[in-house]
């Protein structure tokens, strides 16, 4: 069973650019990506999209759905209204390259920035050894394919360019928390880290990452959160405080 719809693609590039409207025949079953396919086979040859695995795992055919970032191949067409008009539009917060394709250089770019794991010395690889509960903590944040929904919807960055240059967004934090929660990660400052040089104060706990995210990630109850709660403790705790005086000051003595 199929039926024609409406599509209104963005078109141009970082010049600008401006809606297309296609009549597209949709069949049972299909996602968007399918019907991006279609326009380019019968009507826009020229049309730039990125596309992978088809199947939800590279992250890569992300758009804007109606407004709303998600996976154009996790997108079934069935979700919407017979009758309802389909926009697709690049991801708002990165710069246009051309139609729906984007330059997402900026998430690269801030991942450079965080320091790597460090192994404890001592240890080779090979060696390093950690309990099953150690692997279970942190093991949600490795099923992030990059598809940078949640980067894109953060209204940190989306709504304002000028903070791109102190906030890394939610999916490094998750990256963050991921390394400060490795039993075998010897860096110490992961928490200070994503405060001073990642922007962890500007998140506002809003949970708009958490609804994108197609993997299920609870990127701020189980990443973000413990993050902040960390750095408050360390900052501001005065017990931790008391300790760090006294530490200092015997290291000093000796």
């Amino acid at each position: 069973m199929s039926n024609t719809r409406v599509f209104r693609v963005w078109r141009g590039d970082a010049e600008g650019g401006d809606f297309s409207e296609y009549k597209v025949e949709v069949n049972e079953g299909e996602v968007v990506l399918d019907i991006v396919h279609r326009i380019q086979a019968t009507e826009a040859p020229d049309l730039a999209v990125r596309w992978n695995c088809k199947a939800g795992k590279c992250g890569s055919c992300s758009a804007e759905i109606n407004g709303m970032p998600k996976l154009m191949c996790m997108t079934r067409m069935s979700t919407f209204e017979e009758d309802q008009e389909i926009t697709l539009t690049p991801l708002r917060t990165f710069p246009v390259e051309r139609d729906l394709v984007c330059d997402v250089s900026f998430n690269y770019e801030k991942a450079r920035q965080m320091p790597a794991f460090a192994p404890p010395e001592g240890l080779e690889p090979g060696e390093y050894r950690m309990q099953q509960v150690d692997v279970e903590r942190s093991q949600e944040f490795r099923k992030c394919i990059e598809c940078f929904l949640c980067q894109t919807t953060c209204h940190v960055i989306r709504d304002h360019e000028e903070n791109k240059e102190a906030f890394s967004g939610p999916r490094l934090f998750i990256r963050a928390a991921e390394l400060d929660m490795h039993p075998l990660d010897a860096e110490d400052n992961r928490g200070s880290h994503a405060q001073d040089e990642q922007g962890l104060g500007y998140c506002n706990i809003t949970k708009c990452c958490t609804d994108v995210c197609p993997e299920g990630i609870k990127i701020t109850d189980n990443a973000i959160i413990p993050m902040k709660e960390r750095v408050a403790g360390d900052r501001y705790d005065p017990l931790v405080w008391l300790g760090r005086k006294i530490f200092r000051r015997d290291a000093k003595d000796a």
